[in-house]
């Protein structure tokens, strides 16, 4: 059994409309000046002034960054960088996406201890007291909002590095489901399918443990019944309830737990083919599992046992390739692409690909190890 260092850090706020009690919780926190990081999405979907406002009905004086795109890089991070030192905030709020709450910790590495991003690249090495940061997540698939790490991607490489340290763990974390019914379907679908990959990945990976596994089997619980529901009703509060807290307790898995192969292998299909990390790592997921197949078979009969519907199996091997077809089906339901060559993704750079792949860190924490040719093996079976 692995060994287990777990501090909560993060204060959970949860339910419909609690983003009205943003302005309170600033308050606890001793804030008198907030930088909130958005996105142009959030704010023209009205979330943005709404948290805002309940900052300002509070007293507390607000300076927006709205300069987030996917998949934040060094070149945003310098930007709030710039913003920040200029307004000299004591309160920082991600309000957004996943990428919203990176960037938002990011900003909070260089605006906290100076430097450049990548001399947070790895875990525990802020060298300070970082600012207070309050997470109010407007989708429900990155956890950000329950993890210590912020992903930044190298400006010039497109190289995603995962920076971490307990000091950079979001104070509260505000999950109200009426901010994400707004989303469009391709957002749902992406996010929704991320989330899903982080509760199958942390229930299995090496350094998976007790505590972790509580998160990961609850995420999962939620996820499997809430996603397909949310597909098929977007409108449907109870659902994205059920999505928002299963992201979240995925986030709180992997804190102790990391992931896995799905993800090293998706890594390189965002940094070199653009793709989006939701529709990669969903992807490349059923590949994976069935990849770990025996070694992890009771474990994914487990997290096949709670699918809505599940059939029965007489031996914890024939669930290994019904839950890698229920993953399928949720692509499928997504309207997300199940085969690489759908993603114009060109089979001749696929030894390049799993070279790539081998040096991603999640990778290290899968339960079966992988070679180079392993990944390219994967990569062949998704193409």
């Amino acid at each position: 059994m692995e060994g287990i260092d777990f501090q909560p850090r993060t204060r959970l706020v949860f339910g419909p409309g609690c983003v009205a009690r943003l302005g309170q919780l600033a308050l606890e926190l001793k804030a008198t000046r907030a930088l909130v990081v958005s996105d142009p999405g959030v704010v023209a979907a009205g979330h943005f002034e709404r948290g805002v406002s309940a900052l300002r009905q509070a007293g507390v004086e607000v300076c927006a960054f709205h300069g987030v795109r996917e998949n934040p890089s060094t070149t945003e991070v310098a930007h709030g960088l710039s913003v920040a030192k200029d307004f000299q905030p004591n309160l920082l709020v991600g309000l957004g996406g996943g990428s919203s709450m990176d960037c938002a910790k990011g900003i909070n590495f260089l605006f906290s201890c100076g430097g450049r991003m990548e001399d947070y690249w790895g875990v525990g090495k802020a060298t300070g007291d970082m600012l207070p940061m309050i997470a109010v997540p407007t989708t429900s698939g990155t956890g950000s909002e329950a993890q210590s790490f912020a992903l930044i991607s190298q400006a010039e490489t497109h190289v995603k590095m995962a920076c971490g340290d307990p000091r950079a763990a979001c104070r509260i974390a505000v999950l109200d489901p009426e901010l994400t019914i707004t989303q469009p379907a391709s957002v749902t679908a992406l996010t929704g399918i991320d989330a899903v990959s982080h509760a199958i990945e942390s229930y299995v990976t090496r350094k998976r443990n007790p505590l972790s596994a509580c998160y990961s089997r609850e995420a999962w619980q939620l996820l499997s019944e809430g996603f397909p529901s949310v597909l098929a009703d977007p409108r449907n509060l109870e659902a994205r309830s059920q999505m928002q807290l299963g992201a979240f307790f995925a986030g709180l898995a992997i804190e102790t737990s990391m992931l896995g192969a799905a993800h090293a292998l998706a890594n390189p299909l965002t940094a070199r083919y653009s793709l989006t990390h939701g529709q990669a790592v969903g992807l490349m997921l059923p590949h994976v599992i069935r990849f770990n197949g025996l070694e992890m078979a009771k474990l994914y009969a487990q997290l096949y046992s709670d699918v809505p519907n599940a059939q029965a199996v007489s031996h914890p091997e024939e669930a290994v390739e019904l839950l890698a077809a229920f993953v399928t089906s949720l692509l499928g339901q997504a309207k997300l692409a199940t085969q690489l060559r759908s993603c114009n993704v060109d089979d001749l750079h696929i030894d390049q690909l799993a070279s790539e792949a081998t040096k991603q860190w999640t990778g290290t924490f899968n339960p079966r190890p992988l070679s180079q040719m392993d990944f390219a093996n994967l990569y062949r079976a998704a193409y």
